[in-house]
């Protein structure tokens, strides 16, 4: 993202000032969506109904190197985990072709977001048992992205001093938007170096249109489905809300860094349920959620054409054309 260039060149030591202490830090970064909202742009720029994480909307890198560059200003390479689909194999080669040490995760199909989080739960759980996980989607538009990154970098260490915590990242909602997910915040339970931490009352998926002007009249937040938690607690809230996902996942950890891993996941996802984190996890009452309002940032995620235009023009920039195709 050409406004924000300038901090993808920081140094390693920069990004270690935003966390001093990252040795069990690891970052999961989810691009194993079809992103079918968004297939009529990128069918129009690309001439196929691309994933828009593959896609160049906002600048001059795709939506999963954006993210990536993002994600280094926090976490190193040796310690990122890129969620894909085996079907999209193609298009990973060509994006990551330039990016060294970083885990790919490549499901065998598509069994929602459910699987695409706890997957590398698991994964990386057989790996660093004491690991906290901070979680991102690869469709999101942040302008001010060092400041954002220091506000996963508090999320995730107090998930990692309270272990039985997930920390959600919560945006000031600035319209009543029925597509997104919205987090009521409860009593405060304590604070992060960049500010309090409240308990999550309720989350609500996608309410209905007048569910969603309540929830703003309310003061909620949008859920920018950006989080921090230990491995240990999104398996044990794998066990809790989703125990058929659970039972097909958990078997992994036998075959862990052998020769037979790549047959074991095939046959994990072989029957594995098909499930939502958000609704079958974030939206139960048997997990420790809590929620950390980030600062008044240029936050939106892209899951829309109007999205993706008015992100355009925030940076100035005029709409995408078509790449020219051969013949």
């Amino acid at each position: 993202m050409s406004a924000t260039s300038t901090l993808h060149e920081q140094s390693a030591a920069s990004a270690t000032s935003i966390c001093p202490d990252r040795g069990h830090l690891w970052a999961v970064v989810l691009a194993g969506g079809e992103g079918a909202r968004l297939s009529p742009l990128t069918r129009r720029l690309y001439g196929e109904p691309r994933p828009k994480q593959f896609a160049i909307l906002t600048g001059g890198k795709s939506l999963l190197c954006q993210t990536l560059d993002r994600v280094a200003l926090l976490v190193p390479p040796e310690r990122t985990v890129v969620v894909t689909l085996a079907d999209h194999s193609a298009y990973v080669h060509r994006e990551l072709a330039g990016h060294q040490d970083l885990h790919v995760l490549a499901q065998p199909s598509n069994r929602g977001t459910a699987a695409g989080v706890l997957l590398p739960a698991h994964w990386i759980h057989a790996r660093d048992p004491r690991a906290t996980l901070a979680v991102f989607p690869t469709d999101h538009f942040i302008l001010e992205e060092l400041a954002f990154m220091r506000h996963v970098s508090a999320a995730a260490a107090y998930a990692g001093a309270h272990r039985e915590w997930m920390v959600l990242l919560g945006a000031t909602a600035t319209e009543a938007e029925p597509d997104y997910g919205w987090i009521e915040p409860g009593e405060c339970i304590g604070s992060t170096a960049i500010g309090p931490l409240f308990r999550v009352r309720e989350f609500r998926e996608k309410p209905s249109p007048s569910a969603a002007e309540r929830l703003l009249a309310r003061g909620c937040l949008w859920n920018t489905f950006v989080f921090a938690a230990t491995a240990s607690a999104l398996i044990d809230a794998g066990s809790r809300c989703l125990p058929l996902l659970h039972d097909r996942l958990v078997r992994l950890s036998v075959f862990a860094g052998t020769t037979f891993e790549p047959w074991a996941l095939d046959q994990a996802y072989l029957l594995a349920p098909r499930a939502d984190f958000s609704q079958a996890v974030l939206g139960s009452s048997l997990c420790c959620l809590a929620v950390a309002q980030m600062p008044p940032l240029t936050w939106c995620d892209l899951g829309t054409p109007d999205r993706v235009a008015r992100s355009l023009a925030t940076l100035g920039l005029p709409p995408r054309r078509p790449e020219a195709r051969a013949g």
